[in-house]
């Protein structure tokens, strides 16, 4: 039996390590961080990717701090979509397919239902049209042989997160503020790293899919099911801070935030053949983990 080589960039990032904890048989995975490949860097891709003949590359290395690209514009850019376009110009090289990671952020929120996959982009902010300028380049360059994935407000138990930043937030202090208004779904990374696995083994499925877990929360909800689950898994006590709702307005960001990113995930769900973990159990099962890590 043939085994499928895979390329996974971002290596170290909590969607790297649950990618590398959840490998199947099967598959032979090199995972790469910025240190070991800079795909910012054409030169430095196209050597490394020819080097190595991947079958498939999944692309887990992003520019992720949303506030930051405010003011940081070129390194968003270079990473969210230099780095994409180096990368399908690689694979196209080499005959590799190319599955990459994006965000709801590529939405402004005033839908007031799911986004479809192929719904219009139309970024609020640095962070989401970077990540649609990346979307934008591998379907340039790789239209044929790539799967944009697109994700959300992902957490996990390893490397730094929402639900990591709350817990410890909540052990310190006696109350906290969070903002409610906001809409959308609470992945863990597990789910994302499963489907990707999946579509490395199914080179016939290319385009654009969405994939969440179940279910549609604020981050009030988000952060009162975090302090409900760390209690009950004994890593909160009952005094924990208390949570205060409060609007976005009065939680100002350098960046604006779509009001509601819930993404439709009927596509992926059909095609892949996958039953959905609802945002909450799977909250239970990454707390469990994590507490079992302490």
């Amino acid at each position: 039996m043939s085994t499928t080589k895979v390329l996974v960039t971002g290596g170290q990032g909590q969607l790297g390590v649950t990618l590398r904890q959840t490998v199947p048989e099967g598959l032979e995975a090199v995972y790469v961080d910025v240190d070991a490949l800079d795909i910012t860097r054409l030169e430095a891709v196209e050597e490394f990717v020819g080097r190595l003949k991947p079958e498939v590359i999944i692309n887990a290395a992003a520019y992720t701090a949303v506030d930051k690209a405010e003011s940081d514009e070129a390194a968003a850019y270079r990473v969210n979509c230099t780095g994409i376009a180096n990368l399908a110009i690689a694979a196209a090289a080499n005959k590799a397919r190319l599955l990459h990671v994006s965000t709801d952020f590529v939405f402004d929120g005033t839908a007031g239902r799911p986004y479809l996959p192929d719904a219009p982009v139309s970024p609020l902010g640095v962070y989401g049209r970077s990540k649609a300028a990346g979307e934008q380049e591998l379907r340039k360059y790789l239209p044929d042989h790539s799967v944009i994935v697109r994700t959300a407000w992902l957490y996990s138990a390893v490397g730094g997160n929402f639900m990591k930043t709350m817990l410890k937030l909540m052990a310190e202090r006696e109350q906290l503020r969070v903002v409610c208004d906001q809409v959308g779904t609470p992945t863990g990374a597990n789910t994302l790293a499963q489907t990707l696995w999946i579509l490395a083994f199914r080179p016939e499925l290319t385009g654009i899919y969405h994939c969440t877990d179940a279910g549609v929360a604020s981050w009030y909800d988000f952060a009162q099911a975090i302090r409900e689950e760390g209690e009950t898994a004994g890593i909160l006590s009952p005094s924990a801070a208390l949570l205060e709702p409060v609007n976005t307005s009065e939680y100002p960001t350098p960046a604006r935030r779509p009001y509601y990113s819930v993404l439709d995930k009927t596509s992926l769900w059909r095609d892949l053949g996958i039953t959905p973990i609802h945002w909450r159990r799977n909250l239970r099962n990454i707390i469990a983990e994590y507490r079992s890590s302490m």
